[in-house]
């Protein structure tokens, strides 16, 4: 088994974010969705538009996120627009809700244990690559949510 690189800086700074990821040496391929978590109203753990802004600029990529399935500044596309506004993401990017128009797109899980379907924004296709930009988090209710809950590779 081939071991795994780890990237490791310091000093966290927009600078940095894109010093490791053109460490990688990958390119992200046509037009890059950009997943981001636009947090929650009132809450502050979340990465912050401008500190994204370097990262986002150098991969040419769009700022997307979805509708949550819960109640809050986000179940609604109106709602999260607003939110997206009031927490700057749409002043320094074009943003997609991938989901503000249904119906959403099903990806097939062959061989699926526990899950056979995934339902995702149908906006999805509309993109060739994605980066994902979030923190890793502990919800009281639900467990843990970061990268996984949002992520899915194209066909």
């Amino acid at each position: 088994m081939e071991k795994s690189k780890v990237y490791f800086t310091r000093e966290i700074s927009p600078e940095n974010v894109v010093k490791m990821f053109s460490l990688l040496e990958k390119q992200l391929p046509g037009k890059v969705a950009v997943k981001v978590h636009s947090g929650e109203e009132g809450n502050q753990n979340y990465i912050r538009p401008d500190f994204m802004k370097l990262i986002v600029d150098y991969v040419k990529g769009t700022v997307v996120e979805c509708n949550t399935a819960y109640e809050g500044a986000r179940n609604t596309t109106e709602k999260h627009i607003k939110l997206m506004e009031d927490h700057e993401w749409s002043k320094y990017f074009t943003v997609d809700i991938m989901d503000a128009e249904g119906p959403d797109d099903i990806l097939e899980i062959p061989n699926g244990k526990v899950i056979q379907k995934n339902y995702v924004g149908k906006n999805l296709k509309n993109y060739d690559s994605m980066l994902v930009l979030s923190h890793f988090k502990g919800h009281p209710m639900g467990g843990y949510g970061g990268v996984c809950k949002s992520c899915v590779d194209k066909p």
